[in-house]
């Protein structure tokens, strides 16, 4: 097996700010934001068939925000202005902590503008960010179909995460359904107790008013405490209602028994409460405009350390170009990297050597539909790091 060569442009990180809760404020992207950007969307799904696969689809740097898919799940974990991470670990009760984890969970969804998304990662790109005391490294372990790793490990607290991701956007007409495969995993280790999850749905509708929602149904399980959690994220199926838009509603409940302890109700762009079944007590278990509003951008301590399979570092030249709506640099600059990932494809092809991860083993699941395991213990700190605020 061989791992993959490097793209060598000899490029600076190019770093932007995290995706945040005014991420899809139409002033807020006005930096790179292409014009027309609605009819630019129609325009690129038109020979699109409702049903199909949109894993392969090569989007033009007019419809890319300035960062990779991997930077977007990281920063859903190191980027944010409260400790919801930690706090999870630090409650004294079994319900306490399923409850923070819930909360954690929710936090992790972040808002997405009308038209645009991140880059489609290289098969073994990296990015690598601590925040803290919290290492952050993701993969990408796999390019069709596209699979992401991440790892996370924060020794303070005794906390370790696993994520296997496999995003798959297909075109149902009137709009685009992404529906997330794999898992997370999060664990306690002082608690002796691991959480799973999965992850809601992202819809981009395009009529008749273009939109962006995180919906479905999440499950959150912790096996040791015999703890779980249905939450349902929903959005406008048609016409606007500010009561659904972005609203999270869910139960925490006993596996054994079914019996529900909390209800969970508010909406994850704003606040979500919780409350007792049995005494009726509610309170708030999460503020988003605390833990997303006005994020900031991470800063390189060591530039020396920076892989040149850094994710900030491959896309570099694309970034630049898109801040700069210097479009016709950044479809050369796009250009340049597809055409690298595609000649190693044939390297490998024609020297008959499989690809393999550098910090991750891959396996198909029958549950998960794969199983990404890393190789070693722990993160290392990066020479990337993710402000405390």
């Amino acid at each position: 097996m061989v791992t993959e060569g490097n793209l060598n442009l000899n490029t600076q990180p190019v770093l932007t700010a995290p995706l945040s809760l005014e991420s899809d404020d139409s002033s807020s992207d006005s930096n790179y934001r292409a014009p027309n950007v609605v009819k630019r969307v129609l325009s690129l799904l038109n020979n699109a068939r409702t049903g199909s696969d949109l894993t392969r689809l090569q989007l033009p740097p007019l419809f890319n925000i300035p960062k990779s898919q991997l930077q977007c799940y990281g920063e859903s974990v190191y980027s944010v202005n409260t400790d919801v991470l930690s706090k999870c670990s630090h409650e004294e009760t079994p319900l306490a902590r399923f409850i923070s984890v819930v909360a954690w969970s929710i936090s992790t969804v972040r808002p997405l503008a009308f038209g645009l998304a991140p880059y489609n990662p290289v098969l073994g790109e990296t990015h690598h960010v601590s925040r803290g005391t919290l290492n952050v490294l993701l993969e990408q372990v796999s390019h069709h179909p596209p699979v992401t790793a991440l790892q996370a490990t924060d020794k303070k607290h005794n906390i370790e995460m696993l994520w296997c991701h496999s995003p798959l956007p297909k075109f149902y007409g009137t709009h685009i359904e992404t529906e997330v495969h794999g898992s997370r995993q999060l664990k306690l280790l002082d608690q002796n107790e691991t959480y799973t999850m999965n992850s809601p749905k992202l819809v981009i509708r395009l009529f008749p008013i273009p939109r962006v929602e995180w919906m479905g149904n999440v499950r959150v399980h912790c096996q040791e405490t015999g703890l779980e959690a249905d939450l349902s994220y929903r959005g406008n199926s048609f016409f606007p209602r500010p009561s659904m838009h972005r609203s999270i509603k869910g139960t925490i409940f006993l596996s054994s028994t079914s019996e529900a302890l909390c209800e969970i109700n508010g909406h994850w762009d704003r606040t979500v409460a919780v409350k007792s079944v049995a005494t009726g007590e509610t309170s708030i278990i999460y503020n988003a405009k605390e833990a997303l509003a006005g994020l900031k951008a991470p800063v390189v301590d060591d530039p020396k350390a920076i892989s040149s399979n850094e994710s900030t570092v491959v896309w570099g030249k694309v970034s630049e170009a898109i801040l700069q709506k210097a479009w016709d640099k950044a479809r050369e600059a796009k250009s340049r990297v597809e055409e690298w990932q595609r000649q190693m494809a044939v390297e490998r092809s024609s020297s008959r050597q499989e690809w393999a991860p550098k910090h991750f083993m891959v396996s198909r699941s029958a549950e998960t539909g794969w199983d990404c395991s890393p190789k070693n213990n722990a993160v290392p700190p990066a020479p990337i790091r993710a402000p405390d605020r």
